[in-house]
């Protein structure tokens, strides 16, 4: 059975920092580009970064070009999101799961990320 747990999120000011966990299990995960997803108040979800096999690639959308980086362990089947220079507009609940082109899995709780002053 696929499980996706989402971790880190957390209630930060303007320009703060948090850094997301998804562990993962029940697929073969190294085979799979895997992407963080994020849900804002009254929004659609969005595909904010795909991480690519092995890390070979990795995908930012627009709003989080360099400010967000995230990285994947295989061996500890992990992706990871560090989220820097936040700003209220990131505030959502982000999950992961694989790559919209691979085929989504049932979702994970995610973990909300709160950015206000």
């Amino acid at each position: 059975q696929v499980q996706l747990v989402e971790s880190g999120g957390g209630s930060v000011q303007p320009g703060g920092s948090l850094r997301l966990s998804c562990v993962v299990s029940g697929f073969p995960f190294s085979r799979y580009a895997i992407s963080w997803y994020r849900q804002g108040p009254g929004s659609e979800l969005e595909d904010i970064v795909t991480i690519g096999t092995h890390g070979s690639a990795i995908a930012y959308a627009p709003s989080v070009s360099g400010r967000f980086t995230a990285a994947r362990d295989d061996d500890k089947r992990t992706v990871t999101l560090e989220l820097n220079s936040l700003k209220p507009e990131d505030t959502g609940i982000y999950y992961c799961n694989r790559a919209r082109v691979m085929g989504l899995f049932g979702w994970g709780q995610g973990t909300q990320v709160t950015v206000s002053s």
